[in-house]
């Protein structure tokens, strides 16, 4: 089964994407062409995936490591909502998600 999520990217506007189930966040974001770095690859090594989970998902999502709360600590404008993409795999439960680029990110890809 396919799932819907629609990334708001930095500048405010939807992008509806669609992923396979299990496929990662930080990939299916990457394939619709939002800025969300991923440079550790997933390894939790920087929070350059970071994304804001709207708040009425947030408490549907699988919750976070301590790992990865630590390493939210780090991420730009991180809120209570905030999680790193590369955490997050995308289940048929997740279909219609929708999670925010922060306007703070940067994608050293395209520099």
């Amino acid at each position: 089964m396919s799932i819907t999520v629609t990334f708001i990217d930095p500048r405010g506007k939807a992008v509806e994407t669609v992923a396979e189930n299990g496929e990662n966040m930080l990939r299916a974001g990457q394939a619709a062409g939002l800025p969300l770095e991923g440079t550790c690859e997933g390894q939790m090594a920087c929070s350059t995936c970071h994304v804001i989970v709207a708040a009425e998902w947030f408490d549907r999502l699988p919750p976070a490591s301590e790992e990865e709360e630590d390493m939210l600590d780090f991420a730009a404008g991180a809120r209570r909502t905030s999680r790193l993409s590369c955490q997050i795999e995308l289940t048929e439960q997740m279909d219609g998600l929708t999670v925010t680029v922060p306007a703070n990110s940067s994608d050293a890809r395209k520099m």
